[in-house]
């Protein structure tokens, strides 16, 4: 068990720092039919939503992000989100939530998004145009009460990537093998608060920037 720990971490470790230093930049200046959509988001909360079927509610965290496409034309759209942990836990968003937690999100801020949606079932095409703007919800369950801080990663909200070598895969003829970044959102939180009182538990921003993940 210990060992199979071990080198969990250590792969953790690895993927972090080979995404940190090996990683190419975005491009300051966007090339020739590249994109990003226009964000706006929210501070992460939290809800507690009792399943069906369940004795005691679960916790999950969520933001709500505002979308506008001003490239001038459709976009496709295929978002993939992630949370990150201090500790070593990296989160798929939607992970082991059901369509009751989202319902409870839209009906707390049915007054200011009244037409929210649920990022994981959004079009794979958001349109042009302030009118087409949208409104969505990113559901994440409980992570590592011990965390310090947490980073957001959001994905597809441009069509910039870069292809670099990975230093740790080679293909059958012996050369690295190449990993497909996507220019990416990453907001970055510290955590405060007692572990063991997770409803009074805060988060305060620390950054937001954009990287190739």
């Amino acid at each position: 068990m210990k060992q199979r720990l071990f080198f969990g971490i250590a792969a953790i470790m690895l993927f972090t720092s080979f995404n940190a230093f090996s990683a190419p930049q975005p491009a300051v200046v966007p090339g020739e039919n590249q994109w990003t959509l226009n964000i706006v988001y929210t501070q992460p909360q939290q809800i507690t939503v009792k399943m069906p079927g369940e004795k005691q509610a679960q916790r999950f965290w969520y933001i709500i992000i505002t979308v506008t496409n001003t490239a001038g034309t459709d976009v496709p759209f295929y978002p993939k989100c992630e949370l990150m942990t201090d500790t070593f836990q990296i989160i798929p968003a939607y992970q082991n939530t059901k369509n009751a937690v989202f319902e409870k999100i839209k009906s707390r801020h049915k007054k200011k998004y009244p037409f929210l949606e649920s990022l994981e079932l959004a079009d794979n095409k958001i349109l042009q145009g302030q009118d087409n703007t949208k409104d969505f919800a990113i559901i994440w369950p409980d992570f590592d009460p011990k965390a310090k801080n947490i980073s957001l990663f959001i994905a597809g909200l441009s069509n910039e990537t870069a292809a670099v070598e990975n230093p740790a895969k080679k293909d059958p003829n012996g050369n690295p093998e190449k990993v497909y970044l996507r220019k990416t959102l990453e907001l970055d939180y510290a955590i405060a608060g007692d572990a063991s009182l997770r409803d009074s538990t805060t988060i305060a921003f620390k950054e937001k920037r954009w990287v190739m993940r």
